[in-house]
């Protein structure tokens, strides 16, 4: 088969792992000379954002979309009727190479469909990453999927030459990942993760230990390891979807859970719905991921009600702070970090920008256009120099319908 035929299959099978920004690693490059490549930012094929909201770009692809498993959800499962091809090792090298020289990448993405066996899929997975690094010095950005089964030195030489590894999690709960991916197991996925952490820590304490020698640590990963959870595939809710994530934050030290929306595939099984969620869900998933990370929400007051779900038309601070009205109109001048984070429209630098500028003067309404705070959505809950929002706007049951979209007129269908 052509080679850019095996691009165009197994770059289009690679689009539903999310899990791909190129953020957290060490900075690299070869400006000295040496080598090819580097962690800097770009422009190219696959964009992907960074938590500092910088675009990257990865090439994205599979090693091969043929697998072993037949994991509903997956449109590479082996039982669906898609074309077939495999990358060999020096094909994704020389593709890796060329999209960079071209100023396309500015690092590589590579998962693979299970062959053989994990081991064997694994050792050829981490032979794309030693020849790029070991033969032709690529100094660029290399995130690998890590396959649970496989053997533990193989994870470790997979650490020794990635960014980042990952390990799809798949389903928020045990009970949807042996409905639709029966030759997955939860257990050995979370002990795979285990190791992974372990291994971090390791290489974290021997950063530490030797940097008063000047000594090079071993490398392992310095990008640390994610994860990716399905929405919408199954029954689970927000809260549960959240739930999990919190646990995987703490338990392994994730650095990111990625949500991506469930997408119906061709001959997909009765089991799966029909339609995809709304995208929005993913979206507030994500504002709801970033609570818990940087502001100090935990997950448990950050969904509400019987459901169990976040409202899709506001975003999920504003919701907890119209849940929560008690708490405010919070005196900016006054409040500690920890209540600014918690005010709708304040963002972690627009709170750390507040701090600075408190200490020198009192913060009025005209301040908050050079903080970059949006007024019509933070002026309700807060108290300024020269504002007081009216006790009455705060009670009020139409408060909620100010952030609300304007309502649309639908027109007709021809």
């Amino acid at each position: 088969m052509d080679l850019y035929r095996k691009l165009e299959i197994l770059a289009d099978a690679a689009k539903y792992d999310a899990s791909c920004a190129s953020s957290g690693t060490e900075q690299r490059d070869s400006s000295d000379g040496k080598g090819l490549g580097s962690t800097a930012p770009g422009m190219g094929i696959c964009h992907s954002y960074a938590p500092d909201g910088r675009c990257i770009s990865l090439l994205k692809v599979l090693l091969t979309n043929a697998c072993n498993y037949d994991c509903l959800y997956c449109v590479n499962r082996t039982s669906s009727n898609v074309p077939r091809a495999r990358f060999t090792v020096e094909e994704v090298v020389k593709l890796t190479l060329d999209f960079y020289r071209r100023n396309y990448i500015e690092g590589l993405f590579l998962s693979s469909g299970i062959i053989k066996s994990a081991d064997y899929t694994m050792e050829q997975v981490v032979s794309v990453a030693r020849k790029l690094r070991e033969e032709h010095h690529f100094r660029g950005y290399i995130h690998l999927k890590t396959i649970p089964e496989a053997d533990d030195a193989l994870i470790a030489a997979a650490g020794r030459y990635a960014d980042r590894l990952s390990i799809n999690i798949e389903m928020p709960e045990e009970t949807s990942l042996k409905q639709f991916a029966p030759e997955k197991d939860v257990r050995a996925i979370r002990r795979t993760m285990g190791r992974l952490r372990l291994k971090l820590d390791e290489a974290q304490e021997n950063t530490q230990a030797k940097t008063a020698t000047r000594a090079k640590p071993p490398r392992f990963a310095p990008a640390g390891q994610s994860t990716q959870m399905i929405v919408g595939a199954d029954s689970a809710t927000d809260r549960t979807i959240l739930n999990t994530s919190a646990n995987l934050y703490g338990a392994y030290r994730l650095k990111r859970v990625y949500y991506s929306a469930f997408s119906p595939i061709p001959d997909s099984s009765r089991a799966l719905p029909l339609t995809a969620p709304p995208l929005v869900r993913e979206h507030r998933l994500y504002q709801a991921d970033w609570l818990m990370r940087f502001y100090g929400f935990d997950a448990s007051e950050i969904v509400d009600g019987s459901a169990g779900m976040l409202p899709l038309d506001i975003d999920p601070k504003l919701a907890w702070a119209l849940r929560h009205r008690d708490r405010f109109p919070l005196d900016v001048n006054r409040a500690s970090r920890e209540e600014l984070l918690r005010v709708p429209g304040f963002g972690t630098k627009a709170v750390d920008r507040i701090i600075a500028t408190r200490r020198l003067a009192t913060i009025r309404v005209a301040d908050l256009s050079r903080l970059h705070i949006p007024k019509s959505k933070a002026l309700p809950f807060i108290v300024l120099g020269d504002h007081r929002p009216s006790p009455h706007l705060l009670e009020s049951g139409r408060l909620a319908e100010r952030f609300r979209p304007p309502a649309k007129q639908l027109g007709f269908g021809f």
